[in-house]
């Protein structure tokens, strides 16, 4: 059984159940399009809410409850290529604009199926509603024989940036701002014989199911009885069962969810999930928080406990404690946590680094964001600059997941293994910051999301971490890098090397110094795994490298499995890559090179500072 109840169902003209259940449709659509306020165009000047298109004849419908006859929380459109005419795609990029991008994908308006009116009520989203039906109408078109789905799509809230995880990707060249949506939009394609990016699997899933969604339109309900006065449906708690149970959102789930008791929809979706059997544990030391950030704007508070019990009545202004701040639920873990408000989390959590790292200096790193290629020596580096505030926005790209080996270096527990390593870093790092902005790659750096890891998603990076393994992967991102300008920092976990690739400052510099001379990323595809041995090490310094690293060489593959690393160059690396990434990132002198902080010789008998 799917983890929502979806129906699906087509509209004729002329039937009576068909035209109720339409105006219904379309009221429940536009309701949520509305948003209370933000697209006033959803509703009329004596306040009905009105999404009228001809293009509805003929569509497929797919309208998601919680359960069977309960009130409709989500809603998305598949039109089929028989009403074509009438796509909205169509009428945004005109007649001839459209078939020419159709011929451009290699595609027939005949084959072409269009996605639109995707909407999820707000509270649905947390629990992965609209992941659940974008998959139900991939999955749809792929049962029903398209070879192409085409839509529009907006950008103010990222909506694009969730279709281009699904596969789709954006048609260059049809981004313009519409009064109506008021938003930017641009047009997006997915060539259904390519997998449907990271949700793949749940579409396969679903493809089957299709004939099982389909439900006669004189069987579709509304329950009308729970709209509310005001044409808005009647909040309700919202328990979140299926946050555990659902494909897309199972043991690889990574994002917490955020909660403002100040909200009444959050309040209630809150008690939902304590009442759902799921939460585990309930941390809540929010008076300490609240002592802690008013002796840190005012360090001579402490001196008197009453004038900091003072302060804090002060900073609740009359709010009870239990509506202050932010209520985190992690549902991988099964707590939830109770924080501070964002900017007075953040500013308590780094106050420690004043000093070292001021106040404008830190909200300089906050507005950063920094990709990182390779999560197993790279994730000391992810959780290191988490924990230092290095950057608020992280892409963090890894095909590979834990295997037991690999609890050797990883700050990882046997839970975690089978897990993407990409899914592990983003949890700790959420754990340390829950508003920090991440992305993931689990398929790794390939060429599919080149583009979109460096410029794309998001926003584009402003540092690369570099700590993959492949000589590929290595060369292909610093091609990219240098291109688009984006200083590259590198750890080698072996004698604290650090490379330093300042293509900011230096768009023609060599790739790797020079060392592999003209070679390019071309010339490194298809190595054989001796091969791959012998450019890593011309990469690191065959030459330089550690006398335990020389000579555990000739040993790989016979009498050792894969390179040695320990859990002290790994941390030590997260460090250096931390150190440098932070001066760059804040304009301060860190040239680039190649730089060794080797323990060994730094920490022998002779460099000792004592008498």
């Amino acid at each position: 059984m799917p983890a929502w109840d979806v129906s699906a169902f087509r509209i004729e003209q002329g039937t009576a159940a068909g035209g109720t259940l339409l105006e219904r449709t379309r009221r429940l659509r536009a309701r949520i399009l509305y948003d209370r306020g933000r697209r006033p165009g959803f509703r009329t000047a004596d306040g009905v809410y009105a999404d009228e298109q001809d293009l509805d004849f003929g569509a497929w419908h797919f309208i998601a409850r919680r359960e069977p006859h309960g009130r409709p929380v989500g809603y998305v459109r598949l039109a089929t290529p028989e009403t074509g005419r009438l796509f909205q795609t169509r009428a945004y990029l005109g007649a001839d604009r459209y078939e020419e991008v159709l011929r451009a994908y290699g595609v027939g308006a005949t084959e072409t199926f269009e996605h639109s009116r995707l909407v999820v009520e707000h509270h649905a989203r947390k629990l992965g509603l609209g992941i659940y039906l974008n998959a139900v109408a991939i999955a749809a078109a792929r049962h029903l024989g398209a070879k192409a789905m085409i839509g529009t799509s907006g950008t103010a809230d990222g909506q694009n940036l969730f279709h281009e995880r699904f596969g789709f990707r954006p048609v260059p060249e049809t981004r313009r701002h519409v009064e109506r949506y008021t938003e930017d939009v641009v047009v997006l394609l997915y060539r259904a014989a390519g997998p449907a990016g990271e949700y793949n699997a749940l579409v396969e899933g679903l493809e089957d199911q299709f004939p099982a969604f389909v439900t006669p339109a004189e069987r579709i309900g509304f329950d009308e009885d729970r709209m509310a006065d005001d044409g808005h449906e009647a909040a309700a708690p919202a328990v979140p069962a299926t946050a555990t149970t659902s494909p897309a959102h199972g043991v690889d789930r990574w994002q917490p969810a955020l909660f403002d008791l100040g909200r009444t929809q959050d309040a209630l979706d809150f008690e939902a999930l304590l009442g759902s059997g799921q939460v585990r544990e309930v941390h809540d030391t929010i008076e300490d928080q609240l002592r802690e950030l008013v002796t840190s704007r005012d360090p001579e508070l402490r001196r008197s406990p009453a004038a900091v019990e003072q302060a804090v009545r002060e900073q609740l202004a009359g709010r009870g404690l239990r509506e202050y701040g932010t209520w985190v639920w992690y549902p991988w873990s099964g707590r939830v946590v109770h924080l501070l408000p964002k900017e007075e989390f953040r500013l308590v959590r780094t106050d420690r680094n004043r000093g070292k790292i001021e106040r404008p200096q830190q909200r300089e790193l906050l507005r950063r964001r920094v990709g990182i290629i390779g999560l197993s020596v790279g994730s000391s580096a992810a959780v290191t600059f988490a924990m230092e505030g290095i950057a608020g926005a992280f892409k963090l790209a890894d095909f590979d997941h834990l295997s037991l080996s690999n609890l050797n270096r990883l700050r990882a527990g046997v839970h975690h293994l089978g897990l993407n390593k990409c899914v592990i870093a983003a949890r700790h790092m959420a754990e340390i910051d829950p508003w920090l902005d991440i992305e993931i790659y689990p398929g790794g750096l390939t060429e599919e999301v080149m583009e979109e890891f460096f410029s794309a998603g998001n926003g584009p990076i402003d540092l690369l971490v570099e700590e993959c393994d492949t000589p590929y992967v290595k060369l292909a991102a610093r091609e990219r890098a240098r291109a688009l300008r984006i200083p590259v920092v590198m750890d080698a976990n072996d004698r604290g090397l650090l490379d330093v690739e300042r293509f900011d400052l230096e768009p023609h510099r060599p790739l790797l110094h020079g060392i592999l001379g003209e070679t390019t990323s071309r010339d490194l595809a298809d190595l054989t795994p001796a091969q791959t041995v012998d450019t890593i090490l011309a990469m690191v310094g065959r030459d330089t490298i550690s006398r335990d690293m020389a000579a555990s060489i000739p040993r790989l593959g016979t009498t050792l499995s894969s390179w040695p690393q320990l859990a002290s160059g790994v941390a030590l690396g997260g460090a250096l890559t931390a150190e440098a990434a932070r001066r760059i990132l804040l304009g301060l002198p860190r040239p680039s090179g190649r730089f060794y902080t080797d323990l060994e010789t730094l920490t022998r008998a002779e460099k000792s500072t004592l008498a």
